[in-house]
Formats: structure tokens, sequence, C-alpha cells
């Protein structure tokens, strides 16, 4: 119980640091204001362009990554041969990651006003099934490069997690990562309404 416990503040703390409201107001920019007003990379990028936004795809990334492994050494690092979270780990895990994404969207330090977690997940996902990460790695590189579209081999990289994830651990470690990409369609369904009072 106390392993959870620290599991779950430490991640919603890691993920409650603004990285990209930090790296835009360096430019003198309050990603919230902007833009599609999401304070996360694709709003960064879209704002100040690729290179400023890179350290917001790496902390927002690492964030759930720190989580993930935070989950990991308070319950004993326990995963399968492949790395894959298992054993006693994996609620730890999950929660330390769904605690990150909440942080994410809904900072702490940021006045609860925060972004999609979608980068967060997929840091959280590079500890909790590192081969499954890889193959979405290379999904969205294929599709990116055929396409000529880095949102479209996003999306399918983070819908076909699950898919990938069954081919290296069983179905309810799946349907726990199923219940945190449900965080980011909150968060999705949370903004559209806010769009739509704007």
């Amino acid at each position: 119980m106390v392993e959870v416990l620290v599991a779950v503040i430490a991640g919603y703390l890691l993920g409650s640091v603004p990285v990209a409201v930090l790296v835009a107001r360096v430019h003198g920019v309050d990603p919230r204001d902007v833009g599609d007003c999401n304070p996360g990379y694709w709003n960064v990028k879209e704002q100040l362009g690729r290179r400023a936004a890179v350290p917001v795809f790496a902390g927002d990334t690492l964030k759930g990554a720190l989580a993930a492994l935070v989950g990991l050494l308070v319950s004993g690092a326990h995963t399968t041969a492949l790395g894959v979270v298992a054993e006693v780990s994996v609620v730890p895990v999950y929660l330390a990651v769904a605690a990150a994404m909440a942080g994410h969207a809904w900072p702490l330090f940021a006045g609860f006003r925060g972004g999609r977690s979608v980068l967060t997940f997929a840091g959280g996902i590079a500890v909790i099934c590192p081969p499954a990460f890889v193959l979405a790695v290379a999904a969205l590189a294929g599709t990116a490069l055929a396409l000529r579209s880095f949102a479209v081999g996003a999306r399918l990289a983070v819908f076909g997690v699950p898919v990938l994830q069954l081919l290296f651990a069983p179905a309810e470690l799946v349907a726990a990562t199923g219940g945190l990409m449900c965080i980011i369609g909150l968060r999705f369904g949370q903004a559209a309404l806010a769009a739509r009072r704007r």
C-alpha cells in the first residue's frame, strides 16, 4: 500500500511539471492562450517551431517514463525477460503512469490547465512494455515517411499500442492500457467542450 501511494504521488507531481508552459514562456508565449490552447508539444511546435518544441517532446515523454520507473522501483522491479512489467509491479506502475497523465492533464503547478497526456502515455508505455513501444515507434516512423504526415503516424502508433502489447503481455494488462488511454480521451473531450465555449 505504501509503495502504491508513493508511486501515485510521485507520478502526479512529475506529471504536473508544465514543461510546455515553461519552455514557451522563455519565448514570451503561454501555449494555453494561443493556437489550440493546448500546453503540449504540437501547439508549441505550431507557435514556435520544431526546434523550440523539442524540449517539450522530450520532457512530456520523460514524465511518463520516470513515473513508471518510480512505480517499478518501489515495487521490486518485477518484469519478464523482455522487460514487460509483471507480477506485483503491475499495479504500482500503471497507477503511477495514470497519475502522471492526470498530472499532465490537470497540473498542480499550472492552475490545473494542462495538456492531453499523449506523450506522457507514450513514456509510460516505454517502461510498461518496451517491445510494444519500439514497434509503435517503428510504425510511427514508417507511416510518417510513407504518408509524409507525422500526425497520422502518431495516431496509428498510439492506437496501435494495445494491439502490439497483446504480442507480449496478457489481456488484463492490455485492458489496463486501454484504461490509460481513456484519460487521453477524457482530456480531448474536455478540450473540445472548452473550445465550443470560446
